[in-house]
C-alpha cells in the first residue's frame, strides 16, 4: 500500500524563478490565488470529456446533485436529499435558494434538461456512461425530480456525482465550443468563468452568491504548465501558490524546504497498458521479427498478452521510476476499497515464463511492436513506457516507443490505429463500476466500452457487471463486481501497472487536503489558520 495522507514541510533549494511568469503569489492581493496544473482541460463544457483536468475545472464552475468529498464519500450537493421511492425510482429533492451565475433559480427542469443533453454531446469519452441507466425523468415540482431505471440500480446517486447541472435557459443544441464564453459556462459553482485560453490558463472569479461554503479567493489564475521543471520553479519562486503532480524526482528535496508544504495521498487512478485485442488481422503497429506482415494479430492470443504482462517488473517501476509514489497493481481498485479482490494478485515478474508463453503461442522469435503513450498527462508517463519497452524487448518483443501529447494519442485511439498504449483510469466514485463499464465493457453494447480502445469483449464479464449494477445488497453487489473484474484480469483485457499517488505542493501559509479523485480545486486551497 502507498503511504496514507500526510503533509510535509519541504522545498527544492537553488531553483531560479522563471522570467516569463510574473511574481504574484508572494506579493499579490491576499484574496488572489495563482496555481499551476500539469494538464489542460479538453473543454469547459462539463459534459464533453470524462478527463480529470476537465472535471476539476468543471467542479469549480458547476455543481452536481451529489457531491463527493476528498475520500470519495458521497453527500448532498444541489440535491439536499434522495431516496428510493421504489426499486426502480429514485427521488431527488433540490436545495432551496440556489441560483445560477446568470441569476436563474435552480429548478427540477434544469436537472431534466441536463440529463437529456448529456448523451447528445459528441465526446471522445462520454459522460453518458453515468446516465445510461436512466430510462425516464419526471419533474414532480420545482424541487423534486424522479428518475426511473429499468431495473434496480443502487449506484445512481454515485453516478450523478459525475454530472454537472446546467440551466435550461441555455437552450437546445448548445455546442461544446460555446462554453469557452462566460455567457454560456453558467453554473451554480463556487466560481464563475472569467476567461479561458486553451492550453494556457483559466481565470475564475468567486461567486459571491454561492449557496455553499465560499472559497477564500476572489480571483483564481489557473495556469497550465505541462513541464515539471517550470511548474516546480514557479512554486519555489513564489510565482504560484500551488502546483499539482509534484515530480517524484524532486520530492526528497521538496520535503526539506520550510517554504513549501507537500501534501500527498493514495489515489483511485490505475495506470495500465491497453492492447489491440479485437482485431483479428494485422494490427497496425505490429510486424514480424524481420519487419514482415504476420497476417494475424498476436495480441488476440491470451498467452501473448500474459507474456507481455509478466515481462514487466512492476516493483522496479514503482521504486525506481515512481520513487515509491505508487503501488504495484493487478486490478483496477486499490487495496482496502470497495470492489478490490484480494484473490487477484499482482502479476509476478517472470521473463523466462514470458518467453515460454510466446513460444507456445507460435512466436518463438517474438515480433516487433510500437508502444504509444502520453508525455504530458500522468506522472512519469513517458519514462514508464520507455521502461516497459526495454522489458518487452528482453523477451524478444522488440519495442519502439512513441510518446506524444495525450490529445494526439486519443485521436489515434478513436481511430483504432494503435496496437499497444498507456492510459490511466480513475474510479473516482470509490467503486469499480465505471471501469467495468467504460474501459472493460464490450464496445458497441449500449452504454458500454466508451474508452475500451482495445475492443476487448466478454459476454461473461458484461453479464456479471450488469448483475452487480442492479443488485441492491452491498455485499452481493461487491461479490459480483469482484467476479467481473476477475474475468477481465484472467483474460488480460488490459495490463495493470500501478495505482498512482497524488502529490501537491503549496507555499507556506496555504493548505490543501489530498483527494482520492486527484482533483486540484481552488476552492479547497485554504489560508493556514
Amino acid at each position: 500500500m502507498m503511504p496514507g495522507r500526510r503533509e510535509f514541510a519541504a522545498g527544492l533549494l537553488g531553483a531560479a524563478a522563471l522570467p516569463w511568469l510574473p511574481r504574484r503569489a508572494a506579493g499579490q492581493a491576499a484574496d488572489h490565488l495563482s496555481l499551476a496544473v500539469s494538464a489542460p482541460p479538453a473543454s469547459i463544457d462539463p459534459h464533453y470529456y470524462t478527463l480529470t483536468p476537465s472535471i476539476q475545472i468543471s467542479a469549480q464552475i458547476f455543481d452536481p446533485l451529489v457531491r463527493r468529498d476528498e475520500n470519495s464519500r458521497f453527500g448532498p450537493g444541489l440535491a439536499e436529499s434522495w431516496r428510493l421511492a421504489d426499486d426502480t425510482t429514485w427521488e431527488f429533492t433540490l436545495r432551496t435558494g440556489v441560483k445560477f451565475h446568470n441569476g436563474d433559480a435552480l429548478h427540477a427542469e434544469d436537472v431534466a434538461y441536463t440529463l437529456k443533453r448529456v448523451p447528445t454531446v459528441q465526446s471522445p469519452s462520454s459522460f453518458a456512461v453515468y446516465t445510461r441507466q436512466i430510462t425516464g425523468v419526471e419533474v414532480v415540482d420545482a424541487r423534486t425530480v424522479r428518475l426511473k431505471t429499468n431495473s434496480p440500480y443502487p449506484l445512481l446517486p454515485n453516478d450523478l456525482s459525475q454530472i454537472f447541472i446546467l440551466p435550461r435557459s441555455l437552450g437546445e443544441n448548445v455546442a461544446s465550443a460555446a462554453f469557452n464564453s462566460p455567457e454560456v459556462a453558467v453554473g451554480t459553482g463556487p466560481f464563475r468563468l472569467v476567461s479561458y485560453s486553451p492550453n494556457d490558463r483559466v481565470v475564475l472569479a468567486r461567486n459571491e452568491a454561492y449557496w455553499g461554503e465560499k472559497p477564500d479567493w476572489a480571483r483564481v489564475d489557473c495556469r497550465i504548465v505541462t513541464q515539471s521543471g517550470p511548474r516546480v520553479a514557479a512554486l519555489l519562486s513564489g510565482d504560484v501558490g500551488m502546483i499539482d503532480n509534484v515530480p517524484t524526482a524532486d520530492l526528497a528535496k521538496l520535503r526539506q524546504d520550510n517554504r513549501i508544504t507537500i501534501t500527498e495521498g493514495n489515489s483511485l487512478r490505475l495506470i495500465f497498458l491497453g492492447l489491440d485485442i479485437g482485431r483479428e488481422e494485422d494490427s497496425p503497429d505490429i510486424t514480424g521479427p524481420k519487419g514482415e506482415k504476420l497476417g494475424r494479430n498476436p495480441l488476440r492470443d491470451q498467452r501473448v498478452r500474459q507474456a507481455l504482462s509478466i515481462a514487466i517488473n512492476r516493483d522496479a517501476i514503482v521504486k525506481r521510476v515512481m520513487e515509491g509514489a505508487a503501488a504495484a497493481a493487478g486490478q483496477f481498485m486499490p487495496e482496502g476499497t470497495f470492489g478490490h479482490d484480494p484473490g487477484i494478485k499482482v502479476p509476478a515478474f517472470d521473463p523466462a515464463r514470458a518467453k515460454a508463453l510466446l513460444a507456445e503461442a507460435g512466436y518463438p522469435d517474438g515480433f516487433s511492436i510500437i508502444l504509444r503513450g502520453p508525455n504530458d498527462r500522468y506522472v512519469n508517463d513517458a519514462q514508464i513506457i520507455q521502461v516497459v519497452a526495454q522489458l518487452w524487448s528482453r523477451i524478444g518483443v522488440r519495442t519502439q516507443v512513441d510518446a506524444q501529447p495525450l490529445a494526439t494519442l486519443i485521436g489515434r485511439l478513436n481511430r483504432f490505429d494503435v496496437s499497444a498504449y498507456l492510459l490511466g483510469w480513475s474510479n473516482s466514485t470509490g467503486e469499480p463500476s465505471t471501469s467495468l463499464r467504460a474501459v472493460l465493457g464490450s464496445r458497441g453494447k449500449p452504454g458500454l466500452g466508451v474508452t475500451n480502445y482495445g475492443r476487448y469483449t466478454s459476454d461473461e464479464m458484461d453479464a456479471l457487471a450488469e448483475r452487480g449494477l442492479s443488485t441492491l445488497d452491498d455485499a452481493a453487489r461487491e461479490a459480483l463486481m469482484r467476479q467481473a473484474m476477475a474475468v477481465a484480469m484472467r483474460d488480460v483485457a488490459v495490463i495493470p501497472l500501478h495505482t498512482q499517488a497524488s502529490v501537491w505542493g503549496t507555499r507556506r501559509g496555504l493548505t490543501y487536503t489530498a483527494r482520492a479523485d486527484e482533483l486540484t480545486l481552488a476552492s479547497g486551497v485554504r489560508k493556514a489558520g
